[in-house]
């Protein structure tokens, strides 16, 4: 039998069955549940989600969720570019934006393709063909959406030589993006991940500690917080999304609540002593051996001396410890914070493909001068004090696109 592959385009997760999703987003991906959550939060004025179904001779074996958004260039561009765009935008205020089509999932730190693991131990279909089969009708949905921009969005290395083989034949280019964090746990137990940092981040990690931990907070794990605990939690993290000075998503106070009902969501809450006021918390997902710090939320208000971020952190790998995990996920910017605590950053890649050719050169050269250095100037703080920490950068090379 000659093997089809098609792909339709959904509106809703609820459209796919939770045993394609549970066989194709297994831990430690965020699975249904996570675009349950995204759908259920009134985001409809940032994103329009969709998700491909792709099947193979009417069976169907892999999910590719996807979604549009006016994207603000200025997260990409670096400065000296970014200035020329901004004149230009004078004459031209659409320019400084992009309508894109992302391959990916908006907030999830990696992009996924999901694929049903058994067709490809069967050998009935490759990786490469199941993404070059989303490729084709991606690039037909985004005309649809009238978006120029077609993104395969935040892409780790393992997809690399798949995505490479794409970027050659329908002509993509890459783009260096925010690396994600990870943490490895030692051992089995706090001291052990203290003792793995390096010698010089685990003295200045201790000495913090030891004016934190005697700070007035109570410690607390919350699931399926009451509606009063999701007001302050949801107030917080306002706060401190409102410091950030690299946005994409704008989370509603309704993401809370639906992300809370989820069995894999836990709050991570610091309360002041005496007030019982929330002065933190960290948002974290258990994924079976695998914890995903999604969001924080903290008081700037509240003493400097006390290192709220570091008293955070410290609990989540307590926490993380307890419930046997080995790892600890914890997403983009933020960076100097996150190698201090022992992060390692992990590259991803977009790629790209502008629909008008003109258009599509110019950001492919622009590309080229956007690297960790350019799009985060804490993280080229960092890097400048301490160059060793940067990893290499692995493009695709010239030749193959």
């Amino acid at each position: 039998m000659i093997q089809q592959l098609s792909l339709e385009w959904l509106n809703s997760e609820s459209q796919i069955p939770q045993a394609l999703w549970d066989s194709c987003f297994p831990a430690p991906n965020e699975g249904q549940w996570w675009y349950r959550s995204l759908e259920c939060a009134h985001l409809e004025e940032q994103f329009t989600f969709t998700y491909g179904l792709i099947s193979l001779n009417g069976e169907p074996v892999a999910i590719a969720p996807a979604f549009v958004k006016d994207v603000p260039i200025e997260l990409v561009m670096p400065p000296m570019i970014l200035l020329i765009a901004k004149l230009i935008s004078k004459i031209l205020p659409s320019f400084l934006y992009q309508r894109t089509f992302f391959i990916g999932s908006v907030g999830s730190d990696e992009g996924h393709i999901g694929i049903d693991p058994k067709i490809l131990k069967a050998q009935k279909v490759t990786q490469d063909d199941i993404f070059l089969c989303v490729q084709e009708a991606a690039e037909k949905q985004a005309q649809k959406y009238k978006a120029a921009m077609l993104v395969w969005k935040d892409f780790p290395n393992i997809y690399h030589q798949t995505l490479a083989t794409i970027s050659k034949s329908k002509k993509l280019f890459p783009l260096i993006s925010f690396p994600s964090a990870l943490v490895k746990l030692e051992g089995g137990n706090t001291e052990d991940y203290i003792n793995s940092l390096k010698s010089s981040r685990r003295d200045q990690f201790l000495k913090k500690l030891k004016k934190a931990l005697p700070a007035p907070l109570d410690v607390s794990i919350v699931h399926l917080p009451d509606n009063q605990t999701l007001h302050q939690l949801y107030r917080l993290f306002s706060r401190t999304y409102s410091k950030g000075k690299t946005k994409f998503e704008e989370l509603t106070p309704e993401f809370f609540e639906f992300i809370s009902r989820e069995k894999e969501a836990h709050f991570i809450v610091l309360r002041h002593q005496s007030s019982h006021e929330i002065v933190a918390f960290m948002l974290c997902f258990d994924l079976k051996g695998h914890v995903i710090n999604k969001f924080i939320g903290i008081d700037y208000d509240a003493p400097r001396d006390w290192f709220i971020y570091f008293r955070l952190w410290i609990e989540a790998v307590n926490w993380s410890y307890k419930i046997g995990a080995k790892t600890i996920q914890s997403g983009q910017t933020a960076y100097p914070a996150k190698i201090e605590t022992g992060h390692e950053l992990i590259h991803l890649t977009n790629y790209c493909k502008h629909r008008n050719r003109f258009m599509h050169e110019i950001y492919k050269k622009v590309s080229r001068l956007v690297n960790w250095d350019t799009l985060d100037p804490d993280l080229a703080v960092y890097l400048k004090a301490y160059p060793e920490e940067k990893p290499g950068i692995q493009l695709i090379k010239e030749g193959e696109i």
